[in-house]
Order: structure tokens, then sequence, then C-alpha cells
């Protein structure tokens, strides 16, 4: 599962011909959520409180990125790097 980004200690994975809504995957200490790229939620799974707000901060202004690279995952297609929360 590709790697887009990675930020204080998160990591945010898409995977190719992953199956709808839009989504990517956050992992952080153990823990693992879908996140919705539309709206920023959690659609499944859980994170901490601190890290699902700093999570959904990214996505929402990373969000046509995400949409991008959703798109380029469903035509199997390399993925690009989006900046972390820690480097913007």
């Amino acid at each position: 599962m590709p790697i887009i980004s990675y930020f204080f200690g998160i990591v945010i994975t898409m995977r190719h011909n992953d199956h709808p809504p839009p989504h990517f995957h956050a992992e952080y200490q153990g823990f693992e959520a879908f996140i919705g790229i539309e709206q920023g939620e959690v659609l499944e799974g859980k994170l901490p409180r601190a890290a699902q707000r700093v999570v959904r901060e990214w996505a929402l202004q990373h969000k046509e990125e995400l949409q991008q690279n959703w798109e380029k995952a469903r035509r199997l297609m390399p993925l690009e790097m989006i900046p972390g929360a820690d480097n913007d």
C-alpha cells in the first residue's frame, strides 16, 4: 500500500483500485482508520482524538491532491507524495 504522506508519526496510505467512496488510510500508534476525502471524516476504524483532528485538517487542506491520487489509484497509476502537516 503506497505511502502518500507521513507527519507527526501518522502514516497516510492509499490503495490502488480500492472501493468507493474516495478515501485514504491513516495509521497511528496501532490505530487505523479509513478517512473520506470529501469531508475528512472517519468512515471506518478509529484514531486517537488529537490524531483524528490533525488528519482531518490536513485532509481538508489537501483535498484536491487526495482526489487526484484517488483517480490515479483507480487507474493503477503511480501516486504522488503529499506534504505532511508538519511540512506545510
